[in-house]
Protein backbone atom coordinates (compact mmCIF):
# COMPACT_ATOMS: atom_id res chain seq x y z
CA UNK A 1 0.00 0.00 0.00
CA UNK A 2 2.88 2.10 0.76
CA UNK A 3 4.36 1.61 -2.73
CA UNK A 4 1.00 2.78 -4.12
CA UNK A 5 0.47 5.82 -2.21
CA UNK A 6 4.06 7.30 -2.97
CA UNK A 7 3.19 6.49 -6.97
CA UNK A 8 0.33 8.42 -6.53
CA UNK A 9 2.08 11.18 -4.71
CA UNK A 10 4.53 11.26 -7.56
CA UNK A 11 1.83 11.31 -10.37
CA UNK A 12 -0.16 14.55 -8.76
CA UNK A 13 2.95 16.21 -8.68
CA UNK A 14 4.11 15.55 -12.07
CA UNK A 15 0.74 15.64 -13.65
CA UNK A 16 0.12 19.14 -15.53
CA UNK A 17 -3.43 20.56 -15.09
CA UNK A 18 -5.14 21.89 -17.74
CA UNK A 19 -8.70 23.46 -18.44
CA UNK A 20 -11.33 24.28 -20.92
CA UNK A 21 -11.08 27.89 -21.89
CA UNK A 22 -15.15 28.58 -20.55
CA UNK A 23 -14.87 31.76 -17.87
CA UNK A 24 -15.54 29.89 -14.10
CA UNK A 25 -14.10 26.66 -15.37
CA UNK A 26 -10.10 25.85 -14.70
CA UNK A 27 -7.75 22.80 -14.25
CA UNK A 28 -7.80 20.47 -11.56
CA UNK A 29 -5.45 17.90 -10.82
CA UNK A 30 -6.82 14.87 -11.37
CA UNK A 31 -7.35 12.37 -8.54
CA UNK A 32 -5.09 8.98 -7.52
CA UNK A 33 -6.42 6.23 -9.47
CA UNK A 34 -5.81 2.32 -10.09
CA UNK A 35 -4.41 3.26 -13.09
CA UNK A 36 -2.33 5.47 -15.31
CA UNK A 37 -1.92 6.79 -18.93
CA UNK A 38 1.67 7.52 -18.87
CA UNK A 39 4.15 8.39 -21.94
CA UNK A 40 7.57 6.09 -22.63
CA UNK A 41 10.52 7.48 -23.93
CA UNK A 42 14.26 5.29 -24.68
CA UNK A 43 15.92 3.38 -26.73
CA UNK A 44 13.78 1.32 -29.54
CA UNK A 45 14.51 -2.19 -28.10
CA UNK A 46 13.52 -1.27 -24.57
CA UNK A 47 10.68 0.63 -25.96
CA UNK A 48 9.38 -2.91 -27.55
CA UNK A 49 9.63 -4.64 -24.85
CA UNK A 50 7.20 -1.97 -22.80
CA UNK A 51 4.57 -1.98 -25.99
CA UNK A 52 5.19 -5.73 -26.23
CA UNK A 53 3.98 -6.17 -22.45
CA UNK A 54 1.46 -3.29 -21.79
CA UNK A 55 0.71 -2.49 -25.53
CA UNK A 56 0.14 0.98 -27.25
CA UNK A 57 -2.22 3.39 -27.08
CA UNK A 58 -0.38 6.17 -29.34
CA UNK A 59 2.27 6.27 -30.87
CA UNK A 60 4.49 9.50 -31.26
CA UNK A 61 7.69 8.14 -32.93
CA UNK A 62 11.07 9.44 -31.38
CA UNK A 63 8.68 11.16 -28.69
CA UNK A 64 7.82 7.97 -27.35
CA UNK A 65 4.25 5.94 -27.22
CA UNK A 66 2.13 6.54 -24.84
CA UNK A 67 0.33 3.30 -22.69
CA UNK A 68 -1.80 2.41 -19.45
CA UNK A 69 -0.67 0.95 -16.67
CA UNK A 70 -1.71 -0.44 -12.54
CA UNK A 71 0.20 1.06 -9.93
CA UNK A 72 2.98 -1.80 -9.56
CA UNK A 73 3.49 -1.86 -13.26
CA UNK A 74 4.37 1.93 -13.00
CA UNK A 75 6.64 1.95 -10.29
CA UNK A 76 8.28 -1.05 -12.32
CA UNK A 77 9.11 0.71 -15.18
CA UNK A 78 10.00 3.83 -13.01
CA UNK A 79 12.56 1.31 -11.93
CA UNK A 80 13.97 0.80 -15.12
CA UNK A 81 17.18 3.25 -16.09
CA UNK A 82 16.98 2.53 -19.33
CA UNK A 83 14.14 4.41 -19.73
CA UNK A 84 12.38 7.68 -19.33
CA UNK A 85 8.82 7.49 -18.21
CA UNK A 86 6.48 10.27 -16.97
CA UNK A 87 2.24 10.30 -16.34
CA UNK A 88 0.16 11.76 -19.25
CA UNK A 89 -1.35 15.29 -18.70
CA UNK A 90 -5.00 15.16 -18.50
CA UNK A 91 -7.75 17.98 -19.02
CA UNK A 92 -10.22 18.14 -16.04
CA UNK A 93 -13.25 20.45 -15.93
CA UNK A 94 -14.19 22.01 -12.43
CA UNK A 95 -17.75 21.91 -13.71
CA UNK A 96 -20.19 21.77 -16.55
CA UNK A 97 -19.85 24.89 -18.02
CA UNK A 98 -23.39 27.45 -18.22
CA UNK A 99 -26.19 27.57 -16.60
CA UNK A 100 -29.97 28.48 -17.45
CA UNK A 101 -30.72 26.41 -21.04
CA UNK A 102 -33.65 27.14 -22.85
CA UNK A 103 -36.04 25.34 -25.54
CA UNK A 104 -35.77 28.23 -27.92
CA UNK A 105 -32.73 31.14 -28.56
CA UNK A 106 -33.12 34.27 -27.36
CA UNK A 107 -31.69 36.11 -30.27
CA UNK A 108 -31.00 34.14 -34.02
CA UNK A 109 -28.15 36.12 -34.53
CA UNK A 110 -26.95 37.22 -31.23
CA UNK A 111 -24.53 39.93 -30.26
CA UNK A 112 -21.36 38.04 -31.13
CA UNK A 113 -22.54 37.39 -34.56
CA UNK A 114 -23.59 40.85 -35.19
CA UNK A 115 -20.25 42.20 -34.60
CA UNK A 116 -18.47 39.77 -36.76
CA UNK A 117 -20.66 40.80 -39.64
CA UNK A 118 -20.48 44.26 -38.43
CA UNK A 119 -24.06 44.53 -39.08
CA UNK A 120 -26.29 44.94 -36.33
CA UNK A 121 -29.60 44.35 -37.93
CA UNK A 122 -28.24 40.95 -39.61
CA UNK A 123 -31.11 37.87 -40.08
CA UNK A 124 -28.99 35.25 -41.10
CA UNK A 125 -25.17 34.31 -41.50
CA UNK A 126 -23.96 32.45 -44.89
CA UNK A 127 -20.63 30.52 -46.12
CA UNK A 128 -17.96 28.15 -45.53
CA UNK A 129 -19.44 26.12 -48.12
CA UNK A 130 -16.49 23.06 -48.90
CA UNK A 131 -14.71 24.23 -46.15
CA UNK A 132 -13.94 21.43 -43.15
CA UNK A 133 -14.03 23.18 -39.34
CA UNK A 134 -12.80 20.36 -37.08
CA UNK A 135 -14.02 20.88 -33.45
CA UNK A 136 -11.56 19.29 -30.89
CA UNK A 137 -13.92 19.14 -27.69
CA UNK A 138 -16.59 17.45 -25.46
CA UNK A 139 -18.14 15.90 -28.13
CA UNK A 140 -21.17 17.40 -30.25
CA UNK A 141 -25.21 16.43 -30.69
CA UNK A 142 -25.00 16.67 -34.44
CA UNK A 143 -28.89 15.87 -34.01
CA UNK A 144 -29.00 19.34 -33.01
CA UNK A 145 -31.47 20.96 -35.05
CA UNK A 146 -29.30 23.70 -35.70
CA UNK A 147 -26.10 21.61 -36.47
CA UNK A 148 -28.02 18.33 -38.48
CA UNK A 149 -26.37 17.10 -41.46
CA UNK A 150 -23.70 18.89 -40.94
CA UNK A 151 -21.07 16.28 -39.12
CA UNK A 152 -18.96 15.00 -42.21
CA UNK A 153 -16.72 13.35 -39.17
CA UNK A 154 -17.99 12.16 -35.99
CA UNK A 155 -14.76 10.33 -33.84
CA UNK A 156 -14.64 9.91 -30.35
CA UNK A 157 -10.97 9.57 -29.06
CA UNK A 158 -11.66 9.14 -25.08
CA UNK A 159 -13.05 5.29 -25.35
CA UNK A 160 -10.38 3.46 -22.82
CA UNK A 161 -10.35 0.28 -24.83
CA UNK A 162 -9.97 1.93 -28.20
CA UNK A 163 -7.71 4.66 -28.95
CA UNK A 164 -10.34 6.14 -32.02
CA UNK A 165 -14.19 5.06 -32.42
CA UNK A 166 -15.40 5.91 -36.19
CA UNK A 167 -19.64 7.32 -35.90
CA UNK A 168 -19.69 8.41 -32.49
CA UNK A 169 -18.92 11.93 -30.98
CA UNK A 170 -21.98 12.15 -28.39
CA UNK A 171 -21.72 15.51 -25.82
CA UNK A 172 -23.19 15.43 -22.74
CA UNK A 173 -21.21 18.05 -20.94
CA UNK A 174 -22.32 21.24 -23.63
CA UNK A 175 -19.00 22.84 -24.16
CA UNK A 176 -18.68 21.21 -27.60
CA UNK A 177 -22.27 21.36 -28.72
CA UNK A 178 -22.15 25.32 -28.28
CA UNK A 179 -18.71 25.77 -29.72
CA UNK A 180 -19.77 23.72 -33.00
CA UNK A 181 -23.12 26.54 -33.06
CA UNK A 182 -21.14 29.39 -33.33
CA UNK A 183 -19.05 27.83 -35.95
CA UNK A 184 -21.69 26.33 -38.20
CA UNK A 185 -25.17 26.38 -36.74
CA UNK A 186 -27.44 27.21 -39.54
CA UNK A 187 -30.69 27.96 -37.78
CA UNK A 188 -32.54 25.02 -37.97
CA UNK A 189 -36.42 25.34 -39.23
CA UNK A 190 -36.38 28.77 -38.80
CA UNK A 191 -36.61 28.83 -35.13
CA UNK A 192 -32.91 28.40 -34.82
CA UNK A 193 -29.62 30.32 -34.05
CA UNK A 194 -26.72 30.80 -36.43
CA UNK A 195 -23.29 30.08 -36.63
CA UNK A 196 -20.39 32.20 -38.71
CA UNK A 197 -20.50 29.95 -41.48
CA UNK A 198 -23.35 27.77 -41.46
CA UNK A 199 -22.73 25.77 -44.89
CA UNK A 200 -19.25 24.55 -43.36
CA UNK A 201 -19.03 21.05 -42.96
CA UNK A 202 -18.04 20.32 -39.41
CA UNK A 203 -15.53 17.53 -38.43
CA UNK A 204 -16.53 16.78 -34.56
CA UNK A 205 -13.81 14.85 -32.71
CA UNK A 206 -14.66 13.51 -29.07
CA UNK A 207 -11.16 14.62 -27.08
CA UNK A 208 -12.67 15.26 -23.64
CA UNK A 209 -15.35 12.78 -21.69
CA UNK A 210 -18.77 13.70 -20.62
CA UNK A 211 -16.79 14.89 -17.29
CA UNK A 212 -14.52 17.55 -19.01
CA UNK A 213 -11.93 15.26 -18.50
CA UNK A 214 -9.41 13.95 -20.70
CA UNK A 215 -5.17 13.31 -21.97
CA UNK A 216 -3.09 15.32 -23.77
CA UNK A 217 -2.05 12.53 -25.81
CA UNK A 218 -5.92 11.92 -26.96
CA UNK A 219 -5.43 15.55 -27.94
CA UNK A 220 -2.13 15.46 -29.71
CA UNK A 221 -3.25 12.06 -32.11
CA UNK A 222 -6.76 14.13 -32.58
CA UNK A 223 -4.49 16.64 -34.23
CA UNK A 224 -2.53 14.66 -35.91
CA UNK A 225 -5.49 12.62 -37.38
CA UNK A 226 -7.11 16.03 -38.56
CA UNK A 227 -4.28 16.74 -40.67
CA UNK A 228 -3.85 13.05 -42.01
CA UNK A 229 -7.57 13.11 -42.97
CA UNK A 230 -7.28 17.05 -44.19
CA UNK A 231 -4.54 15.46 -46.73
CA UNK A 232 -5.91 12.36 -47.77
CA UNK A 233 -9.53 14.17 -48.68
CA UNK A 234 -7.21 17.07 -50.18
CA UNK A 235 -9.67 19.42 -47.88
CA UNK A 236 -9.34 23.03 -46.37
CA UNK A 237 -9.56 22.39 -42.95
CA UNK A 238 -9.84 24.61 -39.63
CA UNK A 239 -9.19 22.99 -36.50
CA UNK A 240 -10.72 24.68 -33.48
CA UNK A 241 -9.24 24.10 -30.14
CA UNK A 242 -11.34 25.50 -26.94
CA UNK A 243 -9.10 24.30 -24.97
CA UNK A 244 -5.43 24.38 -22.90
CA UNK A 245 -3.18 24.51 -20.70
CA UNK A 246 -0.49 27.18 -18.27
CA UNK A 247 2.09 24.43 -19.88
CA UNK A 248 3.39 23.19 -22.68
CA UNK A 249 2.72 20.02 -23.59
CA UNK A 250 5.20 18.49 -26.57
CA UNK A 251 2.97 15.91 -27.88
CA UNK A 252 0.99 18.74 -28.80
CA UNK A 253 3.26 21.16 -29.84
CA UNK A 254 4.37 18.69 -32.30
CA UNK A 255 1.40 17.46 -33.19
CA UNK A 256 -0.06 21.40 -34.09
CA UNK A 257 3.56 22.05 -36.08
CA UNK A 258 2.34 18.89 -37.82
CA UNK A 259 -0.85 20.02 -38.51
CA UNK A 260 0.29 23.40 -39.93
CA UNK A 261 3.31 21.70 -42.09
CA UNK A 262 0.13 19.92 -43.68
CA UNK A 263 -1.42 23.06 -44.55
CA UNK A 264 -4.29 23.06 -41.85
CA UNK A 265 -4.92 26.32 -40.05
CA UNK A 266 -4.86 25.93 -36.25
CA UNK A 267 -7.26 28.52 -33.93
CA UNK A 268 -7.12 28.16 -30.31
CA UNK A 269 -7.98 29.51 -27.70
CA UNK A 270 -5.65 32.32 -25.32
CA UNK A 271 -7.49 31.11 -21.80
CA UNK A 272 -8.64 32.52 -19.01
CA UNK A 273 -6.27 33.60 -16.55
CA UNK A 274 -6.20 37.53 -17.44
CA UNK A 275 -6.08 40.44 -16.89
CA UNK A 276 -2.18 39.80 -16.35
CA UNK A 277 0.44 40.26 -18.44
CA UNK A 278 1.79 36.14 -19.58
CA UNK A 279 -0.93 34.29 -18.77
CA UNK A 280 -1.67 33.08 -22.54
CA UNK A 281 -2.48 29.19 -22.63
CA UNK A 282 -1.30 26.54 -24.92
CA UNK A 283 -1.80 25.31 -27.30
CA UNK A 284 -3.16 28.96 -28.37
CA UNK A 285 0.79 30.26 -27.60
CA UNK A 286 2.13 27.88 -29.94
CA UNK A 287 3.58 30.62 -33.06
CA UNK A 288 1.84 27.79 -35.46
CA UNK A 289 -1.73 28.36 -33.93
CA UNK A 290 -4.00 31.65 -34.19
CA UNK A 291 -4.16 32.35 -30.25
CA UNK A 292 -7.85 34.55 -29.19
CA UNK A 293 -8.85 36.81 -26.74
CA UNK A 294 -12.25 36.83 -25.45
CA UNK A 295 -14.22 40.47 -26.43
CA UNK A 296 -17.47 41.94 -24.63
CA UNK A 297 -20.58 43.89 -25.77
CA UNK A 298 -19.01 47.09 -24.06
CA UNK A 299 -18.05 49.85 -25.76
CA UNK A 300 -14.46 51.57 -24.52
CA UNK A 301 -12.68 53.92 -26.31
CA UNK A 302 -14.59 53.58 -29.46
CA UNK A 303 -14.26 50.05 -29.52
CA UNK A 304 -15.59 46.67 -27.97
CA UNK A 305 -13.70 45.96 -24.99
CA UNK A 306 -11.05 42.62 -23.89
CA UNK A 307 -12.51 40.82 -21.18
CA UNK A 308 -10.23 40.87 -17.82
CA UNK A 309 -10.88 37.25 -17.25
CA UNK A 310 -9.37 36.42 -20.85
CA UNK A 311 -5.64 35.96 -20.75
CA UNK A 312 -2.92 38.34 -22.29
CA UNK A 313 0.18 37.82 -23.87
CA UNK A 314 3.44 39.09 -23.71
CA UNK A 315 3.68 42.99 -23.46
CA UNK A 316 7.52 42.92 -24.67
CA UNK A 317 6.57 42.12 -27.95
CA UNK A 318 3.47 45.01 -28.37
CA UNK A 319 3.63 47.03 -31.59
CA UNK A 320 5.73 44.42 -33.87
CA UNK A 321 3.13 42.70 -35.53
CA UNK A 322 4.66 39.23 -35.53
CA UNK A 323 3.90 36.60 -33.70
CA UNK A 324 6.25 34.93 -31.29
CA UNK A 325 5.89 32.30 -28.65
CA UNK A 326 2.84 33.26 -25.52
CA UNK A 327 1.48 36.28 -28.32
CA UNK A 328 -2.06 36.81 -28.82
CA UNK A 329 -3.12 37.32 -32.10
CA UNK A 330 -6.26 38.20 -32.67
CA UNK A 331 -9.68 38.68 -30.63
CA UNK A 332 -13.31 38.26 -30.51
CA UNK A 333 -16.65 38.03 -29.24
CA UNK A 334 -16.17 35.91 -25.94
CA UNK A 335 -18.38 37.28 -23.24
CA UNK A 336 -21.87 36.26 -22.92
CA UNK A 337 -22.74 33.87 -25.86
CA UNK A 338 -25.92 31.89 -27.01
CA UNK A 339 -25.40 28.87 -28.94
CA UNK A 340 -26.81 25.43 -28.88
CA UNK A 341 -25.96 23.15 -26.11
CA UNK A 342 -25.88 19.15 -26.00
CA UNK A 343 -29.81 18.63 -25.08
CA UNK A 344 -31.09 20.20 -28.17
CA UNK A 345 -31.59 23.82 -25.95
CA UNK A 346 -29.35 26.89 -26.18
CA UNK A 347 -27.34 28.21 -23.38
CA UNK A 348 -25.49 31.74 -22.81
CA UNK A 349 -21.51 31.39 -21.40
CA UNK A 350 -18.34 33.25 -21.65
CA UNK A 351 -14.74 32.41 -22.25
CA UNK A 352 -12.19 32.21 -24.86
CA UNK A 353 -13.68 28.93 -25.45
CA UNK A 354 -16.32 31.49 -27.08
CA UNK A 355 -13.81 33.58 -28.73
CA UNK A 356 -12.44 31.29 -30.48
CA UNK A 357 -15.14 29.67 -32.95
CA UNK A 358 -16.09 32.82 -34.02
CA UNK A 359 -12.62 33.20 -35.79
CA UNK A 360 -13.07 29.84 -37.07
CA UNK A 361 -16.17 30.19 -38.35
CA UNK A 362 -14.91 33.38 -39.91
CA UNK A 363 -11.81 31.33 -41.90
CA UNK A 364 -13.92 29.12 -42.83
CA UNK A 365 -16.02 31.56 -44.30
CA UNK A 366 -13.20 33.42 -46.06
CA UNK A 367 -11.14 30.49 -47.01
CA UNK A 368 -14.33 29.22 -49.14
CA UNK A 369 -14.50 32.73 -50.91
CA UNK A 370 -11.38 32.42 -51.72
CA UNK A 371 -10.28 28.68 -52.41
CA UNK A 372 -7.01 29.31 -53.89
CA UNK A 373 -5.61 30.57 -50.65
CA UNK A 374 -2.97 28.46 -48.49
CA UNK A 375 -3.61 28.56 -44.91
CA UNK A 376 -0.86 31.22 -44.56
CA UNK A 377 -2.34 33.45 -46.94
CA UNK A 378 -5.65 32.94 -44.65
CA UNK A 379 -3.81 33.66 -41.91
CA UNK A 380 -2.90 36.90 -43.04
CA UNK A 381 -6.04 37.50 -44.13
CA UNK A 382 -7.04 37.39 -40.80
CA UNK A 383 -4.53 39.16 -39.55
CA UNK A 384 -4.83 42.27 -42.54
CA UNK A 385 -9.00 42.24 -41.12
CA UNK A 386 -7.85 42.57 -37.49
CA UNK A 387 -5.52 45.50 -37.77
CA UNK A 388 -8.34 47.07 -39.56
CA UNK A 389 -10.69 46.72 -36.53
CA UNK A 390 -8.05 47.41 -33.93
CA UNK A 391 -9.11 47.09 -30.17
CA UNK A 392 -9.01 49.93 -27.35
CA UNK A 393 -10.68 48.70 -24.97
CA UNK A 394 -9.53 47.07 -21.61
CA UNK A 395 -6.65 46.39 -19.26
CA UNK A 396 -3.51 46.35 -21.52
CA UNK A 397 -5.71 47.06 -25.25
CA UNK A 398 -3.78 49.72 -26.86
CA UNK A 399 -3.73 51.35 -30.54
CA UNK A 400 -2.08 48.67 -32.37
CA UNK A 401 -0.49 45.09 -31.70
CA UNK A 402 -0.83 44.91 -28.16
CA UNK A 403 -0.75 41.97 -25.42
CA UNK A 404 -4.82 42.12 -24.76
CA UNK A 405 -6.21 41.57 -28.00
CA UNK A 406 -3.28 41.00 -30.52
CA UNK A 407 -3.85 42.58 -33.89
CA UNK A 408 -7.24 43.53 -33.49
CA UNK A 409 -10.22 41.86 -34.36
CA UNK A 410 -11.31 40.26 -37.61
CA UNK A 411 -14.49 40.88 -39.16
CA UNK A 412 -16.77 39.46 -42.22
CA UNK A 413 -16.36 43.28 -43.51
Amino acid sequence: MKGKKAIGAALLSMTMGLSMFAAGVFGQTPETQDSYRILVHGPSAEKAKVKDQYGIRWDFGETGFTTTVNAPQYLALLKNKNLKVEPVSQVQLEAKPGSGAQAAPSDRTPWGMEAIYNDSNLQATSGGSGVKVAVLDTGVNVNHADLAGSDEQCKDFTNRRSPLVNGTCTDKNGHGTHVAGTVLADGGSGNGIYGVAPEADLWAYKVLNDQGSGYSDDIAAAIQHVADEAARTNSHVVLSMSLGSSSKSTMIADAVDYAYGKGVLVVAAAGNSGPNADTIGYPGALTNAVAVAALEDVQENGTYRVADFSSRGNPATDGDYLIQERDVEVSAPGRSIESTWYDGSYNTISGTSMATPHVSGLAAKIWAENPNMSHNQLRAELQNRAKANDIQGGSGATSGDDYASGFGFPRVK
